[in-house]
């Protein structure tokens, strides 16, 4: 959620990058995949001509009531995809997203913390809409799974994506570069833009990669995303991997301090 009910996040991002003022901005809210519906925007608004570029940051910290399963792989990150015509590391070929009104996790407005249907947020949420995400663009593209390099799927824990995987006929190896919570927890919006940007430093010119992102409610973003030439000059000189490397672990007494889950009476 955003730190503030009312106050766009967007105009403090675009004025801390100097942005301001001539750019048009805007809060994207759709649980974890807000991130990619922000994606999708910026290409509409790139093709149209009526932006050149656009910057599309997927941004959350995990929410969890103390001794909630949600606690168990709770995270916070972000990732910011620059999105246009000209420079560009990879080219996104296609995207398709499959929605329905699907209620697996909410949070009632005024309430601190979510509420989700527990296992009801697997198969008829998470995988119905992942795969069908995934299928629909592999359908519109004419591809299959072994066309492709490498696979990244939202990752509420590190157990379901590689499931999606291998359900999907991906091979398992494929997905994991792009495989992150298992070492920083769910990042919600981040969590699949997070893991395309691992990807992105390894991968080499002409490799394609499926990215399918789940947002509950419940909707997928999917993207078949090919990389291009000068990849290599652009990558940043820390990769995602070697930054979580270098981490400092808290306890959970810190954790729920920092986190304000103890109040007093």
């Amino acid at each position: 959620s955003k730190p503030y009910a009312v106050k766009p996040t967007a105009t403090m991002v675009a004025e801390a990058i100097g942005a301001t003022p001539e750019m048009t901005a805007a809060d994207f809210e759709f649980a974890c995949k807000a991130g990619t519906a922000g994606v999708q925007a910026c290409m509409g608004m790139v093709s149209s001509g009526m932006v050149k570029y656009g910057l599309a940051v997927g941004s959350d910290t995990a929410q969890g009531r103390p001794n909630d399963a949600l606690e168990y792989s709770a995270g916070g990150g972000a990732a910011a995809l620059i999105i246009g015509k000209e420079g560009t590391v990879a080219d996104i070929d296609a995207t398709y997203s499959f929605t329905t009104d699907t209620p697996d996790f909410w949070r009632r407005q005024h309430a601190e913390f979510p509420r989700h249907a527990g296992r009801f947020t697997a198969e008829p949420a998470y995988f119905k809409h992942v795969l069908s995400g995934a299928k629909g663009l592999l359908a519109k593209t004419g591809t299959k799974p072994e066309d492709y390099d490498f696979a990244v799927f939202h990752q509420p824990n590190g157990k379901f994506p590689l499931r999606a995987a291998t359900m999907l006929g991906f091979e398992e190896t494929k997905a994991m570069q792009g495989l992150i919570t298992p070492f920083i927890g769910n990042t919600y919006s981040a969590a699949a833009m997070i893991g395309l940007c691992s990807v992105l430093d390894v991968a080499k010119p002409g490799q394609r990669i499926l990215v399918v992102s789940y947002g509950s409610g419940a909707g997928s973003d999917a993207f078949k995303i090919t990389v291009k030439e000068g990849i290599e000059a652009k990558r940043p000189k820390v990769a995602v991997l070697n930054a979580i490397e270098d981490k400092e672990y808290v306890d959970y007494a810190g954790y729920v301090k920092h986190r304000r889950k103890i109040k007093s009476l």
